[in-house]
């Protein structure tokens, strides 16, 4: 029996209506929709000091270990968990489904849990570890349809456009478009006069129109568009090289020591209020994401049952969890299901084979690790603001034209960009609902677990600003 004989016989292919040709055609096409997380993902986790090419920027800073040299550990990090998770998807779920380190998730991580929140960053890695783990025992016991109903679902419908909008302040941010104010908070960056914002707005309108134009891999292609047009400008002296061009020389590491077991130090250090509701984060998120990226992606392959479900969703939510987890311990953050994996599905991809694909090409990747540090800040961060408002999409599920959900979700929406944190979204929005739905005279509608999580967040912020444990995170 030849190697395609028994692929198609794993795979299922005559079963599910396909072939070897249009699986690997699919693995590719997810691959390249998907594979600007590789250059985004070490921009958004590491972190920066004076004097780096970032300037100050929360995340992950590795003493004695320079900006670019960290970026290509983490580009390593973020490769291996990506190709792990969807070999798990490929051989054992038997899913087309891509997985990575999620945008949003990794934002989260940076921003606000070592930036905002003042928490190591190996203490975060051990969040993200322990999330992974509470993620394996709960699919395994087949806990998830008891974890999705003690969420009210205005939250869960709003999460993602809230992502979505904090997801596109940062990248705005980072390109010099939107700038922060004394009198506004935020206006208008000088587009006109400012190079990086200038090359900036090119490569971004650039990119949309290629992503109009259903490109595969145009993300990607607008990323290093951007790249070429900052290294062009600084030659000819539009510009200072500092500001427009990434790290070209820098030497190729693939040593991920210092990043790999660095969770082992986060544990002894965390406080475990602090630690408990980190973790919760990273795991709602990570957990609704997840789920509904499957059930979206899924829906797109004609895989969801009549009742509208994915039958054995436990298997590709214990992918993702596995994934997570080995992406903790090695050195970056949450691992999730893409949705970029429907570009696969609507090239005709069905089984686990496209899968595969994908995880091969992910581990291929890795002789490219030192283009990651050649990026530039500003070139990177084009996913951002693309893959953003993409997110906004989600909206349309909300029922508006009900007060008692409209609250909930637009206190979920709203606080994420303008708090800068996700969690606090997610808070005010889990805080509002049942109280909400108790002033319409809805009490039916609200189950105890609501009010719980409610209480529950009320307590953290009164302990994180109030004042109560100082110095606490």
């Amino acid at each position: 029996m030849g190697l395609q004989q028994q692929l198609a016989e794993y795979f299922e292919f005559e079963e599910l209506g396909t072939d070897l040709r249009t699986e690997v055609v699919a693995g590719l096409s997810t691959f390249l929709t998907m594979s600007y997380i590789v250059f985004v993902n070490p921009s958004i986790l590491v972190g920066g000091t004076e004097g780096s090419p970032v300037g100050v920027k929360p995340g992950i800073i590795v003493e004695g270990v320079s900006y670019a040299q960290t970026v290509q550990m983490v580009a390593v990090v973020t490769l291996i968990a990506a190709a792990v998770a969807t070999l798990i998807m490929a051989l054992y779920a038997k899913r087309p489904f891509g997985q990575a380190p999620g945008l949003g998730l990794n934002a989260f991580f940076a921003f606000t849990v070592v930036g905002a929140l003042g928490v190591p960053w190996e203490t975060a890695l051990a969040a993200v570890v322990v999330e992974g783990l509470l993620f394996i025992l709960l699919t395994a016991v087949g806990a998830r349809k008891y974890v999705i109903n003690a969420f009210p679902t205005p939250v869960k419908l709003a999460v993602g456009t809230g992502i979505g909008l904090f997801l596109t302040i940062i990248g705005l941010e980072a390109m010099g478009i939107v700038v922060d104010d004394p009198a506004t908070l935020v206006t208008l960056g000088a587009v006109a006069s400012d190079p990086v914002a200038i090359v900036s707005v090119v490569g971004l309108f650039l990119t949309f129109a290629l992503y109009a134009r259903g490109i595969r891999g145009s993300i990607v292609l607008g990323i290093l568009f951007t790249t070429v047009i900052g290294y062009v400008a600084a030659q000819v002296g539009l510009g200072s090289p500092a500001a427009l061009t990434g790290q070209l020389g820098a030497q190729a590491t693939y040593d991920i020591s210092p990043l790999a077991g660095a969770f082992v130090t986060g544990l002894q250090d965390a406080d475990a209020l602090a630690f408990s509701l980190i973790v919760f984060t990273f795991f709602f998120v990570d957990f609704f994401d997840t789920a509904g990226t499957l059930v979206g992606v899924g829906q797109v392959a004609g895989f969801l049952d009549e009742d509208g479900d994915l039958p054995e969703i436990e298997k590709p939510l214990m992918a993702d969890a596995v994934g997570t987890t080995v992406g903790g311990m090695l050195g970056t953050s949450t691992v999730t299901t893409y949705i970029e994996s429907a570009a696969g599905v609507e090239e005709g991809g069905r089984s686990g084979m496209t899968a595969l694909v994908v995880a091969l090409l992910f581990l291929v990747s890795l002789a490219f690790v030192p283009i990651a540090a050649a990026v530039p800040l500003y070139a990177s961060h084009i996913a951002l603001v693309v893959i953003g408002i993409v997110m906004l999409r989600n909206v349309v599920e909300v029922a508006w034209d009900d007060i008692t959900v409209a609250i909930p979700a637009g206190m979920t929406i709203l606080i994420m960009p303008f708090t800068y944190s996700i969690a606090y979204g997610i808070a005010a929005g889990i805080v509002s609902y049942p109280l909400v739905k108790l002033a319409a005279g809805r009490r039916g509608e609200i189950r105890p677990g609501h009010w719980a999580l409610a209480g529950a967040f009320v307590l953290y912020f009164v302990v994180r600003t109030g004042g109560v444990l100082t110095g606490a995170v």
